[in-house]
């Protein structure tokens, strides 16, 4: 009992000095294991106009679109990933263990926005879905999609910079 007594005091105190100490930083993408990988560039075009063009890793796996953005505690400016599925159809998507709000916007099998949901809850297990069929969908920080000014009917072009 003596024992089990002293085990207590231990613990507590260990806990006490945890709670007291400094936290550490969050690590960064590549500290933690989930380097940002430059797979292509994305133009969010109007008519004939670019918008705006960003840097994408690009999800077209099923352990990638799984994956996506979990765990990414940083995603560097003018970046974003695809998440190119092999056929339209309604999407759904979760922040589960995804610590970054983020706008999620679908797209249609001719790269037409079908929809956009902005500032994702981090964490949430809610599903965040498309309003119609989507073959591609483009995950950016919060508040892209409003400083960009997507509106429907604009597009997405992208091509992938590597094999």
């Amino acid at each position: 009992m003596k024992r089990l007594a002293a085990l207590a005091v231990l613990a507590s105190t260990a806990l006490a000095a945890c709670a007291d100490s400094e936290a550490p930083p969050a690590p960064s993408p590549a500290a933690s294991g989930i380097p940002f990988d430059i797979d292509g560039r994305l133009a969010f075009v109007r008519g004939a106009d670019t918008l705006r063009t960003i840097d994408v890793e690009v999800a077209d796996t099923d352990s990638a679109r799984a994956r996506g953005l979990m765990g990414r505690t940083e995603i560097p400016d003018d970046t974003g990933m695809l998440f190119v599925f092999p056929v339209a159809q309604p999407q759904a998507f979760y922040m589960m263990n995804t610590p970054r709000s983020l706008d999620i916007q679908f797209y249609g099998a001719d790269s037409t926005l079908v929809n956009v949901v902005e500032n994702t809850t981090p964490f949430s297990l809610d599903n965040v879905r498309s309003d119609g069929d989507a073959q591609f969908v483009v995950e950016v920080e919060a508040g892209a999609s409003r400083r960009i000014g997507l509106v429907p009917g604009d597009r997405i072009t992208w091509t992938r910079a590597r094999p």
